[in-house]
């Protein structure tokens, strides 16, 4: 019954409208195409009244017709003359690239030789400064010290337990080193070649990110990843890469606690080697950004994608990097990225890549159509159409100038595209892979991610979810949808904070030590 106002539109709404959802502007008959964002993104399938809700029933997914490539028109770019002079404190690194960041990495070439990584994260966290000891371990004392005592289950059930309290964090003994990060995964063995070479070509993106120092790499020996297969995407894609690297493999070294001992004595001289480099001032340029959403909702293609997608415009007209991913969720928005690409080979390249994944998709029942969660829809996103029109709005609007397929780097500033799957984790991981030195993730619904090199500031769509989950949440572009700021005011404030975090200061994922890393084996991950 309320009226509901936008420009010339005046609609009186049919039925109650859930907050994030959508309703028509005007009678929808079957078959009537539905418009959003000026894209189609939705078929009626069911007659919608002026007012009348639109869910999951009444519309299916569609996409718009793609335009061949036209060159682009010339691109206004933002005025930054505010943060032209602007610098960030980073880590410069020998091939000109700056990190964000100094961290020394340990991985295993396969999964057979986690546990070893799990040993020496074991030996050198604490001790050496950079975890304090589990606040869980009080707690659990206490039970077993009951148990000892003579209380069964019923009564250990009942024990009232005090609040853990955490231990201090020790000194760091290399105080310019911000963490050792451990790459665990399930990858390296039991896939195909195809599978091997992409997760050691990622690997190589990892081992010349300008974050990382040098690494310590682990190798069973009888793996498909082999150590050569790593050196041989080194060269192929990082010619002039110098950093410290230690190739450990434990078939060639025998003993258990031998190829311990080195890989511990290994780890260890390459962090006196890092803690050599220190922050200094870079300009912005030097900024490569990865653009991610996850857990989105009604409300993220309003608020905090677009505020986004100004910051990405900003970085981009200073000279540096923006990089967004997640192919899934640009299907229904084709026609728009084709026409921002700066020539049609690269447009070309664009749709075979889009073509190629969602082909596999399809031979094993799937498609880009089934890429909105349960969450998703619960909170507005009915269709991939629907979900990919907000999503894109992360990009921007500037020139899109490289268009990369999984873990190959990207090359040179200004947007560029790469094919990842939509899956947070698995997204979020080749984006760094590929070069960037810090993420953006926007989230309407909370997800409670980060990464092992990079730091990743979180933004929700709504200030309802800043204020249910502080924890996880740096930054809140809710007030766009309360009408307490404005659009190109909250671009102001991130990339303000984005700054602060480039020269240091930690974000949430950080301080939970949420460091997620999964490799995509190119199979049907949407």
């Amino acid at each position: 019954g309320a009226t509901a106002s936008l420009g010339e539109w005046k609609v009186r709404l049919a039925q109650a409208i859930p907050a994030k959802h959508k309703f028509a502007l005007r009678p929808l008959a079957v078959g009537d195409v539905v418009v959003m964002y000026g894209i189609p993104v939705a078929r009626v399938a069911q007659p919608i009244l002026e007012g009348g809700l639109l869910t999951v029933d009444n519309v299916s997914h569609a996409t718009g017709a793609i335009p061949h490539w036209a060159a682009p028109p010339e691109w206004a770019p933002p005025d930054v003359s505010r943060w032209s002079d602007r610098t960030f404190l980073g880590y410069h690194r020998a091939d000109g690239q700056v990190g964000t960041a100094n961290v020394w990495v340990v991985v295993p070439l396969v999964f057979c030789e986690n546990q070893t990584v799990d040993r020496l994260k074991d030996a050198l966290l604490t001790t050496l400064g950079y975890k304090a000891a589990p606040v869980e371990q009080a707690a659990v004392e206490g039970l077993v010290k009951a148990y000892k005592s003579g209380m069964g289950a019923d009564g250990i059930q009942d024990l009232p337990l005090t609040a853990p309290q955490a231990a201090p964090v020790s000194e760091k003994v290399f105080p310019n080193v911000e963490g050792i990060r451990f790459l665990t995964h399930h990858s390296g063995c039991g896939g195909t070649r195809q599978d091997a070479r992409s997760f050691c070509r990622l690997l190589a993106g990892y081992l010349n990110h300008p974050n990382v120092a040098g690494a310590t790499v682990l190798s069973l020996g009888c793996q498909n990843a082999q150590m050569q297969m790593l050196q041989d995407e080194l060269r192929t894609y990082y010619p002039d890469f110098d950093k410290p690297l230690h190739l450990l493999e434990r078939q060639q070294i025998g003993d258990d606690e031998a190829f311990f001992t080195a890989a511990l004595k290994a780890t260890f001289s390459g962090l006196i080697h890092a803690n050599s480099h220190s922050r200094q001032p870079a300009p912005l340029s030097k900024l490569s950004l990865g653009l991610e959403c996850g857990g989105s909702d009604g409300f993220s293609g309003i608020s905090a994608n677009p505020v986004l997608g100004l910051v990405s415009d900003r970085l981009v007209a200073l000279g540096g990097k923006a990089i967004l991913a997640e192919f899934p969720e640009l299907n229904g928005v084709e026609g728009a990225l084709v026409q921002r690409c700066t020539s049609s080979a690269l447009a070309q390249r664009f749709m075979e890549l889009m073509g190629a994944y969602e082909k596999r998709a399809e031979k094993a029942g799937a498609g880009f159509a089934d890429n909105p969660s349960p969450g998703n829809i619960r909170d507005g996103l009915l269709t991939d159409a629907m979900k990919s029109a907000g999503a894109a709005r992360k990009g921007g609007t500037s020139p899109v100038v490289g268009i990369w397929d999984y873990a190959e780097p990207a090359r040179g500033a200004g947007l560029h595209l790469l094919c990842t799957p939509g899956n947070d984790v698995e997204s979020t991981t080749a984006l760094v892979g590929s070069g960037a030195n810090v993420v953006v993730f926007t989230t309407g619904l909370g997800t409670p991610t980060g990464n092992p090199v990079a730091p990743l500031i979180k933004v929700s769509s709504n200030s309802d979810l800043a204020r249910q989950m502080p924890n996880i949440i740096d930054f809140d572009a809710g007030g766009v949808v309360d009408g307490d700021t404005t659009l190109e005011a909250a671009a102001d404030g991130l990339l303000e904070l984005l700054i602060q975090v480039a020269s240091g200061q930690p974000t949430k994922a950080m301080q939970n030590h949420q460091e997620d890393f999964i490799p995509w084996k190119r199979d049907i991950s949407l």
